[in-house]
């Protein structure tokens, strides 16, 4: 509720700089922004935290292997 509320205010507050309309419009962007944000940025940290992991058991397979065959 409070990342959508700010989302809102922001996204008011900018359309309202134009002053070409009401604000309304852009607190619906801005909340929908938030709730988009709300999703998005977690699904993104857990995949680049697994992509590194991946790539660093990579790096250490390879080590391994190396140390083995010498």
């Amino acid at each position: 509720m409070g990342a959508t509320t700010i989302g809102a205010l922001i996204g008011g507050a900018i359309d309202a700089m134009s002053g070409d309309d009401s604000a309304a419009d852009g607190a619906l962007y801005g909340a929908i922004t938030a709730n988009v944000l709300k999703l998005v940025l977690p699904v993104a940290f857990t995949y680049a935290v697994g992509w590194g992991v991946l790539k660093g058991l990579e790096t250490l397979g390879d080590t391994i292997s190396e140390r083995v065959k010498a």
